[in-house]
């Protein structure tokens, strides 16, 4: 009985360190994704920018740290949605912007007053020194979205 146990329990954790090295092998790294300080979006509430179609400064006191990546939110009830689904509310292209990324495969600052939810996903934009580069995505939007993605594929290896 011992042997069989100690069999079943060596089968055990070898199935989860398995489900956990596949698991992080398909994940974003923390090192593609634009953050400040290991903070994404500068800060700013994902879910907000679905919620409240604006966007919302986070507060630290509602911040969840999810794969390595702190985000913080305006509210706990913002905090708790992004729990049951990260991936509905993480930021496309690991947060950067999405017209660079487009246009030429960089990984180019936003900033996170500048964004556009397409599809259901968040896109957001660099804006400063005088150019804004959401009115150029939206001119080519079809054709930047595929090279956008096509580009971040490369970035991230998936």
């Amino acid at each position: 009985m011992d042997k069989e146990l100690n069999n079943l329990m060596k089968h055990l954790i070898l199935g989860i360190l398995f489900v956990v090295a596949f698991g992080q092998s398909h994940a974003q790294s923390p090192a593609d994704l634009n953050l400040k300080d290991g903070v994404a979006i500068e800060g700013y509430d994902p879910v907000a920018y679905f919620t409240s179609k604006k966007p919302v400064e986070g507060k630290k006191e509602f911040q969840y740290k999810h794969e390595n990546v702190t985000y913080y939110f305006a509210s706990a009830a913002n905090r708790e949605a992004f729990i049951k689904n990260p991936k509905a509310y993480e930021p496309q292209y690991g947060g950067w912007c999405a017209y660079a990324m487009g246009a030429n495969g960089e990984k180019v600052e936003i900033n996170p007053e500048t964004f556009k939810v397409l599809d259901g996903k968040l896109y957001l934009f660099y804006n400063a020194y005088l150019t804004n580069t959401l009115p150029k995505w939206n001119k080519d939007e079809a054709n930047l979205k595929v090279n956008a993605d096509k580009n971040w594929k490369a970035f991230t290896n998936q």
